[in-house]
C-alpha cells in the first residue's frame, strides 16, 4: 500500500482526533493536511503510519489550540464548537465513546481542560490508545500522561450529566418537539421543556441574537413559537438532521441556504439545553450560507399590511 493510500484510509481516523481536539471543522481539515505534508516529506517509512499519523496530527491540534484560546478568550458572546453533521470514523467497539464525545456538551467540557489534558482524554479515552502511543503523540512520560488522564477524566466526570437518555427515547422526544415546533403550539413545546431549560445560541456578534440565554420553560417556549412564525413567513424551512451526535436540526431560507443549526441535549425524558450556532463563519462547511439578517427583514415585510 502507497503512502498515499494508507493515508486516505485513516484520513477518517486523524479528522475525528482533530475535531475533538479543536472542536473546529475547519481547523480540524486544516490540521489533516498538514499531517499528510509532514507525512509525505517524511524520508524513513514509519513502523506504524496509525501511531506516526495520529501523533502528528495531535501534536498539531495541540499547537493550534493554544493559539486559538487566545481568540476564544476574545470572542464575542457564548462561543460553540463548529456542528459536526456527520463523524466519518466509525469503531464498533467504541461507538458510545465515539458518540458521547462529539456532543456539543461534551465538547464544551472539554473546552475546560487543557491542551495537553484534552489531547491526552481524546487518544486515551476516546480512541483507546495505549500510554505508550498517548506519550509518544504529546512528548510526555507515560507517568505523566497518566496523571493527565486521570485529571481531565476527573473533570469530564464532574460535568457529566448522571443518567443518560436512551437513543431510541431521545429520538422519539425530538420528533415530538419539531413536530410542535413547525406548529408554533407553544403548550406542546412547553411540555417537553424541562422547566429550567435554556435556549443558548452563537452567533459571534455576526448574526441577529435576541439575547445570548433564555431560560425557563414558559420563556423557552415562547421564544422558540415566535421564531417559527418568523421563519415560515420568510419562507425558511427546518430540516432535522443529527447534529455532533445528537438531535437537532438546520434551519434554511427559501433558497436552500444555511441559517443556522440547533442541537438537543435530552435527559430525564425533557429537553434540557438547545444550543442553536448561527455564526456564519460556523456554517460554511454546510454549504452556501443565508443572511439572517435577511430573513428577517422578509418576515417583517411579510407581517406589513398591504394598502
Amino acid at each position: 500500500m502507497s503512502r498515499a493510500e494508507e493515508f486516505q484510509e485513516l484520513r477518517p481516523l486523524l479528522f475525528s482526533i482533530a475535531y475533538r481536539i479543536l472542536g473546529s471543522v475547519s481547523e480540524a481539515e486544516d490540521a489533516v493536511q498538514e499531517t499528510w505534508l509532514r507525512y509525505e516529506a517524511t524520508p524513513a517509512q514509519p513502523a506504524s503510519a496509525k501511531a506516526f499519523l495520529s501523533a502528528v496530527v495531535s501534536r498539531i491540534s495541540i499547537d493550534v489550540l493554544r493559539s486559538a484560546r487566545v481568540r476564544r478568550e476574545e470572542y464575542v458572546g457564548q462561543w460553540f464548537p463548529e456542528p459536526l453533521l456527520t463523524d466519518p470514523y466509525a469503531d464498533p467497539a467504541r461507538s458510545a465513546e465515539l458518540a458521547d464525545s462529539v456532543s456539543m456538551a461534551a465538547l464544551l467540557l472539554l473546552e475546560r481542560l487543557s491542551p495537553l489534558e484534552r489531547a491526552v482524554f481524546v487518544l486515551r479515552e476516546v480512541f483507546g490508545f495505549g500510554f505508550g502511543e498517548v506519550a509518544s503523540a504529546v512528548g510526555r512520560s507515560e507517568a505523566a500522561c497518566r496523571q493527565l488522564s486521570v485529571r481531565a477524566r476527573r473533570h469530564m466526570d464532574a460535568g457529566r450529566p448522571r443518567f443518560e437518555a436512551d437513543r431510541e427515547e431521545r429520538e422519539q422526544l425530538a420528533e415530538r418537539f419539531f413536530d410542535a415546533f413547525r406548529e408554533g403550539e407553544v403548550d406542546g413545546l412547553r411540555k417537553l421543556l424541562a422547566a429550567d431549560v435554556r435556549l443558548i445560541g452563537d452567533s459571534g456578534g455576526k448574526a441577529p441574537l435576541w439575547k445570548p440565554v433564555f431560560v425557563g420553560a414558559e420563556d423557552v417556549a415562547g421564544v422558540l413559537a415566535t421564531l417559527v412564525s418568523l421563519f415560515v413567513r420568510a419562507g425558511a424551512v427546518v430540516e432535522p438532521r443529527e447534529v455532533n451526535g445528537q438531535p437537532g436540526a438546520i434551519f434554511r431560507d427559501r433558497d436552500g441556504r444555511v441559517l443556522n443549526t440547533l442541537a438537543l441535549d435530552i435527559l430525564d425524558g425533557q429537553i434540557q439545553t438547545i444550543r442553536t450556532v448561527i455564526n456564519p463563519d460556523k456554517l460554511r462547511h454546510l454549504g452556501p450560507v443565508g443572511d439572517a439578517w435577511a430573513v428577517i427583514r422578509a418576515a417583517n415585510q411579510a407581517r406589513r399590511p398591504t394598502d
